[in-house]
């Protein structure tokens, strides 16, 4: 059986590299990362890492070096990270779709002094943007890294306690902020995560969305302390990607919301036979999860659905466990680990603990975002059940206050996924002269389906038992959301903008 890297035999100051020995250490042989004919075992992984930090050392990244990369979900990317990782430098991960202005203002804000790119991906040419905004260091690493000898090297990080990672977050109505986390903060994420959903050795993971974001960290955390792979899917879209799920025999597979409805919908072109015969569990977060969703998953992929709550500030906060009940599964976010304290003040989640980051680039914003016991504010609504586990209600800023009632949002778009007729529902709330404002509901529609009106959509939300005064006065129906290009959230700002 090969042994696992509990967290729990590893003190509060240990590093992302030293789970990267141990775990090479422990089982150098067996697979560690697959991407297309490719593949890495654990031992591979640390040779190659200790190598590209060689090679980077050369080049002048020293401890507390800033470089940030800008790089898909490749093999060559989870090999930089942990280069710099052994050196002990503060990388700062931006998303591949991030263009001019924010890219821009993530290297002038983190003050970084190098930036790797992939050259011309998916027909954007990064390394003719990285010269336009003048981007210091600049060198490609998407087929070819820096090599040297492991021998030139100064020893690994001694401490997970310093702050060495820099994360954006997604900034999608002002400038993004600058997200400190240290080794510490990602371990503690990834594997109460891991033990969350009982993964094993025997599992075969996924990891279908940008390796920039903060999940890509936490995934990798799992990995290395249970010892099981991962395939790597630089682009992910369905039906192509099925292919490498079969044939790698997936396990465990999702991202977020999105994720699930993609996998539910390819299911429903062949319900006669398994999409992926492997396939034992979706698990994600990072956008709420409509009840119906997870039993609809249940039901037609013949798998177990967890859903999780975290965020880049905090990547793992609670997280549903194959243990929970069906109920809980399709009701709550799961449950907090042991190191997670929540504090639900007015409505609002607080939180204080490991995974919690250490603040922002910006020490003002730190100081906005921290209560005065140290809790930090969310922006979310919750409330606990007496069992321990989480239930979102929705964010503040989601809340529509008509004629002095508050409405939430989320409690509507979950009663519309129960229509046959609505694949995707987003409810937001718009400027009203009489009301102060209105409840408008935003869908997408599955193919085929009839055409969605307003009295329809009334009178189905009725049937369910929502209040009179929560009903929406007004229905867009369009041919898709608005979503980001990380986890598919639903850009709820865009449609204030467009239907206002």
């Amino acid at each position: 059986m090969t042994p696992a890297v509990h967290a729990h035999a590893l003190d509060g100051s240990a590093t992302l590299w030293e789970l990267v020995e141990r775990r090479a250490a422990a089982t150098p042989e067996r697979p560690a990362l697959f991407q297309g004919d490719r593949s890495l075992t654990f031992g591979e992984l640390r040779e190659r890492a200790e190598r590209t930090a060689a090679g980077l050392y050369g080049r002048g990244v020293r401890p507390g070096t800033v470089v940030a990369w800008q790089l898909p979900t490749r093999i060559e990317t989870v090999l930089l990270s942990l280069a710099l990782a052994r050196l002990g430098a503060v990388q700062s991960p931006v998303i591949p779709y991030c263009r001019d202005r924010e890219v821009a203002f993530a290297l002038r804000t983190a003050r970084a002094e190098f930036f790797a790119v992939p050259g011309v991906w998916r027909e954007f040419d990064h390394t003719a943007m990285a010269r336009r905004i003048g981007a210091p260091g600049l060198f490609e690493a998407y087929g070819e890294l820096p090599d040297g000898d492991p021998a030139t090297l100064p020893p690994p990080p001694a401490t997970g306690t310093d702050v060495c990672w820099i994360y954006w977050t997604s900034g999608t109505t002002s400038d993004p902020k600058g997200v400190l986390h240290t080794d510490r903060s990602l371990i503690a994420g990834g594997s109460t995560l891991a033990h969350a959903l009982r993964l094993t050795r025997d599992d075969v993971g996924s990891i279908a969305f940008p390796y920039a974001h903060i999940g890509g960290a936490d995934y990798l955390v799992m990995l290395l302390l249970y010892g099981f792979p991962a395939v790597l899917f630089e682009t992910f879209a369905l039906p192509g990607a099925l292919a490498e799920f079969r044939r790698r025999g997936v396990t465990t597979a999702g991202g977020s919301t999105a994720f699930y409805s993609l996998f539910l919908a390819e299911q429903r072109k062949h319900p006669d036979r398994p999409l992926i015969p492997t396939l034992r569990l979706l698990a994600g977060g990072g956008a709420p999860k409509p009840p119906e969703l997870y039993h609809a998953v249940v039901r037609e992929l013949g798998c177990e659905l967890t859903h999780g709550y975290g965020m880049t500030e905090v990547p793992m906060i609670t997280m549903g466990s194959p243990d929970d009940t069906a109920e809980q599964l399709a009701t709550t976010e799961g449950r907090p680990p042991a190191g997670m304290e929540i504090r639900i003040v007015d409505g609002e989640i607080r939180l204080r603990g490991e995974a919690v980051c250490q603040g922002y680039l910006d020490p003002a914003q730190t100081a906005q975002a921290f209560d005065g016991d140290g809790f930090l504010r969310t922006g979310d609504l919750g409330h606990l059940t007496p069992d321990g586990h989480l239930v979102l209600t929705g964010r503040l800023k989601d809340i529509i206050i008509r004629k002095g009632e508050n409405i939430s949002a989320k409690e509507i778009e979950d009663l519309l996924h129960t229509h046959p007729g609505v694949a995707g529902a987003a409810v937001i709330g718009l400027p009203d002269a009489a009301r102060g404002e209105r409840v408008c509901a935003v869908v997408e529609q599955p193919p085929g389906a009839a055409q969605l009106t307003l009295p329809a959509a009334v009178a189905h939300l009725r049937a369910q038992g929502l209040a009179v005064h929560k009903l929406p006065e007004q229905l867009e129906v369009v041919d898709a959301l608005p979503r980001n290009d990380t986890l598919r959230k639903v850009l709820k700002h865009r449609l204030r903008e467009r239907f206002a």
